[in-house]
């Protein structure tokens, strides 16, 4: 077996492993986090054992290492017995046809100071033997060459595009791309921060005393973090967008802890007091990509992008409006992947805001903020990706 560690952005770590059986056949197999304890010492790579208990889901990981539908989760009541078992080989090679198309590809990559790579290279012809490996595999991207794909069809994927007037209409959580300028903030009782743990975003049961995150950081002095609701507009539209701590420290370019700190100073320590520099997140028009959450009239940002050309090409080549019919738009190109997510609430228990990754494109002041993917490793591996490209909007010229 094959077995390595992974750590989400929120600090919590789980196991995956690939088995194999005296067939050659493999499985993907998942080790949550709350059993890593209990097997991250007892499993070691290349050993063969007998494994018993474990439950069997459709193999939904985002990463599929292996061709298996299926994957093996580990349970409580999970058993795994080390034995030597001769008619299992050590070692075994799994390969994959390339397929050259407009929409995706591979490159392999060979190191020469890899054993088993050097073994590997001693078995081709004599041709390909004497190429360099970058040589070699540069010639293997010759044919199997992958496309590029531009900020705005990344922003866009597996999102629905449509105008703000549409939301209303939505009646189930539903991930959505829009355009729309913020308007006013949205008080709520929370004000418009909270105090969270020093590693992830997970809200702190108690702001003034110490504890242990559930991520598992000792946290001792809990600090403040962005949530801000405000209302954004497009036309006569009006919705209510929750903005979290990553979108608004991208924005602001400034901590909440900062901020919070220079209020301190300044004798005010009321979360419920929005500090002018706060006054930046709004009049901004803005590309959206957003979770819809009908039930509570709100939606949650997931992306943004502040760039004026960036927000007007989504606008004018992707956003769907309401007096315009489906006949108009033309699927132009397909989709590239799935990152559907979960929805994030703020609780009493934990306040869900994954950390985030700040990416730029090549314009002066452009922020992107994107909030990192999550997935519920207590039910599954990971999203599964498809591959191509976001549908664009197909202009239709009049007749004459």
């Amino acid at each position: 077996m094959d077995v390595w560690s992974v750590v989400n952005n929120k600090g919590i770590e789980h196991l995956e492993m690939i088995v194999m059986d005296s067939l050659g056949d493999r499985i993907q197999v998942l080790i949550r986090y709350d059993h890593l304890l209990k097997w991250k010492e007892v499993i070691k790579e290349n050993m063969t054992c007998i494994i018993n208990n474990g439950n069997v889901y459709n193999n939904d990981f985002q990463w599929k290492v292996c061709d298996h539908s299926k994957k093996i989760v580990f349970l409580g009541g999970t058993t795994m017995k080390a034995i030597e078992l001769q008619n299992i080989p050590p070692k075994g090679y799994f390969f994959k046809d390339f397929v050259s198309n407009a929409w995706s590809g591979s490159k392999l990559l060979i190191n020469e100071d890899i054993p088993e790579i050097q073994d590997f290279m001693s078995k081709l012809p004599t041709n390909e033997q004497k190429e360099k490996p970058t040589q070699f595999a540069k010639s293997l991207s010759n044919w199997s060459g992958g496309s590029q794909y531009s900020p705005v069809e990344r922003f866009v994927h597996n999102a629905k595009c449509m105008s703000l007037s549409q939301f209303c209409k939505i009646k189930h959580e539903t991930l959505c791309v829009t355009v729309a300028t913020t308007l006013k903030f949205a008080v709520s009782k929370y004000g418009w921060f909270y105090y969270g743990c020093t590693r992830c975003s997970s809200k702190a049961p108690n702001p003034e005393k110490t504890y242990e995150c559930s991520c598992g950081q000792k946290v001792e002095q809990p600090i403040p973090r962005y949530k801000i609701e405000i209302y954004v507009s497009n036309g006569e539209s009006k919705y209510r967008f929750v903005f979290w701590n990553s979108e608004c420290a991208a924005i602001l370019r400034m901590t909440a802890e900062f901020m919070h700190n220079s209020m301190v100073e300044n004798g005010e320590d009321d979360p419920m007091v929005y500090p002018d520099e706060l006054e930046m997140l709004l009049n901004k028009k803005m590309a959206f990509r957003v979770k819809v959450q009908p039930t509570f009239s709100q939606a949650y940002v997931w992306k943004l992008c502040d760039d004026e050309a960036f927000a007007k090409e989504i606008d004018n080549d992707y956003i769907v409006e309401d007096n315009q019919s489906k006949t108009e738009y033309a699927k132009l190109v397909p989709n590239k992947e799935n990152l559907e997510t979960s929805a994030q609430t703020l609780s009493a228990s934990g306040e869900n805001d994954p950390e985030s990754i700040i990416l730029m494109i090549p314009a002066k002041d452009v922020v992107i903020a994107d909030k990192g993917e999550e997935v519920d490793f207590e039910a599954s591996g990971a999203m599964q990706l498809s591959g191509t490209k976001p549908s664009k909007k197909l202009k239709i010229e009049p007749s004459s």
